[in-house]
């Protein structure tokens, strides 16, 4: 029935089957838990759309919970809560997933409801109708939300004209145009068993888990897809967009970063730590505790298969935005011309390694952190090696890394709000 089956990591007892029509299957034991969380992992998102059907991956997703051959939408939800259970999904730029988390006892009946979605959806006329409504109601929400929107402008204009650059909920344009043909059309491509990993993670059985999977799946046409995007280009543009009712201005300040599988991926993650990682960080206390400039302020690192952004987003007045921007930029600089502390390293790598930790406490952070190691790595990596390669980053690493990350001419910002004839030019960006 089943070839490849491999144990991955024994500290973990991660174990891998791969079924003969391509689809990959991987479980942990959990034995200290009673729940199961199972997930259904498409390697496919919205950078993988054409322009003029941006935002069809997220509105699939919606879809398959419209109902099944089998089951109306009221009937799937009715079942899950009958179980007690946590069904979930959602769409990123490069991955489409449906999970659920219920009691051990309930693994047959939540992998019969979750398989019924994703392999039987009716895509009913009237409920893509309806549905198109609600998503164009999602995005008004999001476009209402400013801290959503700067880095929404931000990011278009980052990957400016590179599929990565579009909304993963599409545009009211291209939604518009979701009829049930092209729907169909984009589900039978994009899932298919080659595409689809099958994950989970708990109080399970791997034996009997691949093969509850195989009984739902093993139907599947032996099908993969090559729909990768090309490589974007980064364009470091200065945006500043005027929206007066809103009574902050939110900034988003960029620079372009690794790829998620890079090999100094551990040094970004620790720099990204120390300088807007938390409360200890460099911009929480320089510019919110020291100057008092912004209530929220943060960095992110945002890698992906081929290309990466790493981010600050700070909300402020009108008065202090260009202050913000070029104390940012002055944190910048200092991490390229002076060697973090001992001290200050050593904090860092214990926030990073406990935030690891305890973020594979529970079952569905495991079940996805199976999935995301499928996707980008040939192998799996278990919590001693990231250890280790977290505690092997060095100070002049971490110098090295600022000295190749935030060079002038690649600083992005984005800056939103009641601007009233702000300017801010690439001068002010000079690290």
């Amino acid at each position: 029935m089943c070839d490849n089956n491999k144990t991955m990591d024994e500290d973990r007892n991660i174990r891998r089957q791969v079924l003969p029509n391509g689809l990959t299957v991987i479980t942990e034991e959990m034995k200290h838990i009673r729940s199961v969380a199972i997930g259904i992992w498409v390697r496919t998102g919205s950078r993988d759309e054409d322009k003029q059907w941006n935002g069809i991956s997220h509105f699939v997703e919606h879809m398959v919970f419209k109902g099944t051959k089998r089951r109306s939408a009221e009937a799937i939800a009715r079942e899950v809560d009958s179980i007690g259970g946590n069904i979930d999904a959602f769409t990123a730029k490069e991955c489409i997933s449906f999970s659920i988390k219920v009691l051990d006892e309930h693994v047959p009946v939540a992998l019969d409801v979750l398989s019924d979605l994703v392999l039987d959806p009716v895509f009913a006329e009237q409920d893509i109708t309806r549905e198109r409504g609600v998503i164009l109601e999602e995005i008004k929400m999001d476009e209402d939300n400013p801290d959503y929107l700067v880095h929404e402008i931000f990011t278009q204009n980052f990957w400016k004209d590179h599929p990565l650059g579009r909304p993963i909920l599409g545009t009211r344009d291209t939604v518009k145009r979701f009829e049930r043909a092209p729907v169909v059309d984009f589900y039978t491509q994009r899932f298919a068993s080659g595409n689809v990993i099958i994950t989970a993670a708990g109080y399970l059985n791997h034996e009997r888990f691949v093969e509850l999977v195989h009984q739902h799946f093993g139907g599947m046409k032996a099908m993969s897809n090559g729909f990768h995007s090309a490589p974007p280009k980064i364009v470091p543009r200065i945006i500043l967009r005027n929206k007066k009712s809103l009574e902050q201005v939110q900034i988003c300040v960029g620079v372009p970063s690794y790829p998620i599988t890079h090999e100094k991926r551990h040094s970004s993650y620790i720099l990204n730590t120390l300088l807007g990682g938390g409360m200890s960080s460099r911009l929480f206390q320089n510019i919110r505790e020291r100057q008092g400039l912004a209530y929220a302020i943060y960095s992110d690192l945002n890698p992906y298969r081929d290309t990466g952004c790493m981010s600050v987003y700070a909300g402020t007045s009108r008065t202090s935005a260009a202050k913000v921007v070029e104390s940012v930029v002055s944190e910048f600089r200092r991490l390229k011309t002076e060697p973090v502390s001992a001290e200050e390293l050593r904090r860092s790598k214990d926030q990073l390694k406990g935030s690891l930790m305890l973020s594979l406490e529970s079952s569905t952070a495991r079940m996805s952190n199976l999935a995301r190691q499928e996707m980008y790595f040939d192998r799996f990596y278990g919590l001693d090696e990231l250890i280790e390669k977290i505690e092997g980053v060095t100070a002049n690493e971490l110098q090295e890394l600022a000295n190749a990350f935030f060079q002038t001419d690649n600083i992005a910002v984005t800056v939103l709000g009641n601007l009233n004839g702000l300017r801010l030019t690439r001068d002010q960006l000079a690290c």
